[in-house]
């Protein structure tokens, strides 16, 4: 067995002494580019891998549809910059084209082409070793007009989608919010809907309507309320001296454009004013109030939001407790040890004089015991006759 193994070694350790020396070996492709559907709009990658000694070039070329294109090679950045090429060569070539926002234009043959040649890219030599091929068509079809809607009905939510033409088959539904399934179905209708219990307030969001079909079809469904703003606390304590910070949320949709805080009976806060810091992202914003003043800064604070379907706010209550606050708790234990002390020390100074009249009473037992050991030898005189 171990002469076997040592005959199939052989040609492999005499094929790698040939790539080190750097005699040129025939390129191949480990990885070609796949055929695919895609609707317009919609973006396409295609993935091409060569091995090969020296490392192969690999270049892309593209062949529309029409009958008399002819192939033309592809760079990044081409079609008005929709067109991205990335590429790598390490132990062997790898490379990416990918092509944004479709168009039917962008339908055809899509050509990954490999060689390691020296004069590959000479303008007057052909390359000895011709340029391998490896091609996939990629076909564009027009994206179907989808109509959404969000109605009510007997105080429900009823989302709804309808699809325009379909040119493809239809084989059933899915509902979604974000990565969550709602609801799936294998109906093959254009329409299909979906029933949410409860207020507009409540579910606001981003809902997907998807057609199953080869590709898949999308829609979209947007339940767009005012910002619903929340408190992340409705009362905020802090001491004197110490920063105070407030909070407020907004989780609805559409995401909130602008945050205001002002005080009750004043004007709008002004970022980096006096002692005030605002920092807004998203749908929170944040309120610092540097150096806490009793006198100052106690009250309701209130933070708005704004986004285009109206305004919603909310308040926060304000208390600044003095630096001494945190030792009344303290003084008042060390208050009542001391009344408990003085309490037990008096009730012992009054227990004394009941404690000595105890101790005289206890004189007359002897005399008790006396009397009974008389008593007892008069018994043995008695038998003893």
């Amino acid at each position: 067995m171990a002469t076997g193994l040592c005959g199939l070694m052989a040609p492999l350790v005499l094929l790698l002494g040939v790539l080190a020396a750097g005699v040129a070996a025939t390129t191949g492709f480990i990885k070609s580019p796949l055929s695919q559907k895609r609707l317009t709009q919609d973006s396409v990658e295609l993935y091409c891998e060569a091995i090969g000694n020296p490392i192969p070039e690999i270049q892309w070329w593209f062949e529309g549809n029409e009958p008399n294109e002819t192939y033309a090679q592809l760079w990044d950045g081409a079609r008005q910059d929709r067109v991205k090429i990335n590429a790598t060569y390490n132990l062997h070539s790898t490379s990416t084209i990918y092509i944004a926002n479709l168009t039917s234009d962008d339908s055809g043959m899509y050509e990954c082409r490999a060689s390691n040649d020296p004069d590959r890219n000479h303008l007057s030599k052909s390359p000895k070793v011709k340029w391998i091929r490896s091609q996939a068509n990629v076909f564009v079809i027009e994206r179907p007009d989808i109509k959404a809607q969000v109605t009510i009905d007997s105080g429900n939510l009823v989302l709804s989608c309808n699809m325009t033409a379909p040119s493809l088959g239809i084989e059933g539904h899915e509902w979604m919010h974000g990565d969550k399934i709602l609801r799936t179905d294998k109906d093959s209708s254009p329409f299909t809907s979906h029933t949410i219990e409860g207020k507009m307030e409540e579910h606001s969001g981003i809902y997907e309507c998807v057609y199953k079909t080869s590709p898949e079809i999308k829609g979209q469904v947007n339940i767009s309320v005012a910002p619903q703003v929340v408190a992340y606390k409705k009362s905020e304590h802090g001491n004197e001296g110490d920063t105070g910070v407030l909070t407020c949320k907004c989780s609805s949709f559409p995401p909130v454009k602008t945050w205001i805080w002002y005080k009750n009976g004043q004007e709008a806060i002004v970022n980096g004013s006096g002692r005030y810091i605002i920092k807004s992202s998203g749908n929170k914003t944040e309120l610092r109030i540097l150096k806490l003043s009793i006198e100052e800064d106690m009250g309701d604070y209130h933070c708005n939001a704004t986004n285009d379907y109206g305004v919603g706010g909310a308040v926060i209550n304000l208390r600044v407790r003095s630096r001494l606050a945190a030792l009344w708790p303290f003084l008042g234990i060390v208050a009542e040890v001391l009344v408990l002390v003085t309490i037990i020390f008096i009730y012992e100074k009054r227990r004394k004089p009941d404690e000595v009249l105890d101790d005289d009473d206890g004189g007359s037992a002897p005399l008790k015991s006396n009397a009974t050991n008389h008593k007892d030898k008069n018994v043995r005189q008695r038998n003893a006759n």
